[in-house]
Formats: C-alpha cells, sequence, structure tokens
C-alpha cells in the first residue's frame, strides 16, 4: 500500500471553493436588502487587487498592488450584489471611492462579531482547469479519517497537491 492518494478527475476543491464563496453572497445580499448590517456584525474582505474584474480606483491599486482589506462596518453606501461580484462604495482618506470585487478575488471573509471567518483561494475568471493523471480505480482506497471538532467557526480550505 501506499501512503498517495490518487488524483480526483472531479474538482472538488473548485467545488467547495465556489460554494463557500456563494456563502459569501448571500451574506452580502441580506446586508443590501436590510439596508444595514444587523447588530454589532461588521466584515473585513481581503481580495486580490490583480485579479480580472477587480475594479478600484487607481491610486488604490498603487497603494495595494497585490491585496487589500476593506471594513464594512459603519460607512458604506451602494451596496449591490450580483452573482459573481459586489460593488461597494467606502471613503479612504475621506475620498469616496466605488469598488467592484468579483467574488473570485476574495480572499479572506470575517465577521468578528461573531468570530466567524472563511479563507480561499484566489482563483482566475478564465474557467481552465488542471490538468489531471488517469484514474486509477483499482486501488484501494483508505476512508478520510473524521477531523475533531473543537466547536471553531472558522472554515479554512486548503487543496494542496503531495508531488
Amino acid at each position: 500500500m501506499t501512503d498517495e492518494t490518487p488524483e480526483s478527475l472531479i474538482p472538488y476543491d473548485e467545488i467547495v471553493q465556489e460554494a463557500l464563496r456563494d456563502v459569501v453572497g448571500r451574506v452580502l445580499s441580506e446586508v443590501e436588502r436590510g439596508g444595514a448590517l444587523p447588530g454589532g456584525h461588521h466584515f473585513y474582505i481581503t481580495f486580490k487587487t490583480r485579479m480580472p474584474g477587480v475594479d478600484i480606483p487607481k491610486h488604490l491599486a498603487q497603494r495595494f498592488p497585490d491585496e487589500m482589506t476593506i471594513v464594512i462596518q459603519h460607512r458604506f453606501w451602494d451596496l449591490k450584489v450580483a452573482k459573481d461580484h459586489f460593488t461597494v462604495g467606502l471613503s479612504f482618506g475621506g475620498v469616496p471611492s466605488t469598488l467592484r470585487v468579483p467574488f473570485a478575488a476574495v480572499t479572506d471573509f470575517v465577521d468578528p462579531a461573531v468570530d466567524f471567518s472563511l479563507k480561499f483561494q484566489a482563483h482566475g475568471a478564465d474557467g481552465s482547469h488542471e490538468e489531471h493523471d488517469a484514474p486509477e480505480n483499482d486501488v484501494p482506497v483508505e476512508p478520510a479519517a473524521k477531523p475533531a471538532e473543537d466547536g471553531s467557526n472558522v472554515v479554512s480550505v486548503d487543496f494542496t497537491r503531495k508531488k
């Protein structure tokens, strides 16, 4: 028997990432519908600034050439949520700005009011999939061990490959 896990022909990592990004979209949609954040909720959203579809002012792109974290709490406006992105008005140094952020660019979503956090791998919008080796269905697969429950509300998804 070997310790290697067979390669999957089903892109589970992409499916899970997409489903978790839908959580962010649903939460932001609830805020959009309600017109304000409920209770003490507020969000830190980190995203890759160079991802396709990201539209931020030039001075912010220069200041944050790779990644940027925004806070949606007291002063935001015009939050609009679409299937694949959201737009929001925020002020940076007193200068009002509108940001457009595709969900594919989001790397972190945190609601510190309830200790909730999601981490993502940013992926391009080109829709290409990684090539996989031929299936090896005749190799017995060990059942995955159940993870211990620690009561945490943090979900971190990191799909890395052993080579």
